[in-house]
């Protein structure tokens, strides 16, 4: 007798960011600015997701809302379906401790330390019992090998950010935050340090969520949302299109 067909029954992805309602205000000479009006977003695991818009859109703001660096003036941010933009400063913190990795248009390395103890440092604050190993894997799969003892000041922009990529990754973050990665870097450097970005974040399985007002690195994102006047919007592959055109 045949058998009935095996019916599978849906995957419910449940969103690792989830953000409700948020709306982000501050006050400037008793005035109240609105940076972001009530936009929601949600992401999934493996997800790659691009945030562009102009400078001073609020992009970065948003980003530091979604890391849990800042909080909402209303609405609520979640984290793999948990309460995360209610929690005070240090329960926030330890969520980014053992979630998140960032890399930062600027770099963010400490001067006095070298590439490698810059990489180690949040494994060490993780009481990671293999921080220098994974710190030397890390810098080899960014191409640092030979330069883990050099500070900052001796390395090239472009190295500073393969730097902070390696950071970003050693601690095997399930989301990883990437605030204008390219900004200070030159057209051929950015391009190679965006190859890098991609492909390592390709090889962890890693929620990317990308900020910048560059159409072209969105474009290598799954998933491309404009931010404007405090509102967040999905762009269709057609606009996306005609963005790439105009700019």
């Amino acid at each position: 007798m045949q058998q009935p067909p095996v019916i599978q029954a849906p995957v419910i992805q449940v969103p690792v960011i989830n953000a409700k309602d948020i709306k982000y205000n501050f006050t400037s000479h008793d005035n109240q600015i609105r940076i972001l009006a009530g936009l929601n977003l949600s992401i999934t695991a493996g997800e790659q997701v691009a945030i562009i818009g102009s400078s001073g859109s609020g992009k970065s703001t948003l980003l530091s809302l979604l890391a849990g660096l800042d909080i909402p003036t209303s609405g609520s941010v979640q984290i793999n379906n948990s309460p995360f933009s209610s929690l005070d400063e240090d329960g926030r913190a330890a969520v980014r401790a053992s979630t998140m990795g960032f890399v930062f248009q600027s770099f963010q390395l400490l001067p006095s330390l070298t590439a490698l103890e810059n990489v180690m440092l949040p494994l060490q604050l993780k009481n990671q019992p293999n921080a220098k190993a994974l710190s030397l894997e890390a810098l080899n799969k960014v191409g640092l090998s030979a330069r883990v003892q050099h500070y900052p000041k001796q390395l090239s922009g472009g190295e500073q950010q393969r730097v902070a990529i390696a950071r970003a990754f050693a601690t095997q973050p399930a989301i990883l935050f990437a605030d204008e990665p390219t900004g200070n870097l030159d057209n051929s450097t950015g391009q190679m340090i965006v190859d890098l970005l991609f492909e390592m974040n390709a090889q962890a399985g890693t929620t990317l969520v990308l900020v910048t007002h560059d159409i072209h690195l969105a474009h290598r994102c799954q998933r491309q949302l404009r931010l404007e006047n405090g509102i967040l919007t999905e762009l269709t592959k057609v606009t996306e299109s005609a963005a790439l055109t105009q700019s």
